[in-house]
């Protein structure tokens, strides 16, 4: 599972892209909004966390709005397991080259 940060938005910029910190790890970015969206990471912080942020009068009821609310982790599905032998001599008779070398 990975850990959720929440942006906090710290300026709109001369540019017009707004920057955001994160108060939790230093990760800092710029976003340009549309019609030429653009992400620049400033500092990448905790490049294994979630990062979110919302720009709403309540941040708190625009948390629990989208879900964010007390969330600390995005739970992952878990990770299918491998063929066996058998299942992957049929993905070779088949033309599946399952692990990236020559089928059998």
């Amino acid at each position: 599972m990975r850990v959720i940060h929440e942006m906090k938005f710290v300026a709109r910029l001369s540019s017009g892209a707004d920057e955001w910190s994160c108060p939790t790890c230093g990760r800092r970015v710029t976003l340009r909004r549309l019609p030429d969206p653009e992400l620049t990471v400033l500092d990448p912080g905790d490049e294994s966390a979630v990062h979110v942020g919302v720009i709403e009068p309540d941040a708190r009821a625009a948390a629990e709005k989208y879900g964010l609310g007390p969330v600390q982790n995005i739970p992952r599905p878990p990770t299918p397991p491998a063929p066996d032998a058998d299942d992957r001599r049929w993905l070779a008779e088949i033309g599946i080259d399952w692990d990236g070398g020559a089928a059998a």
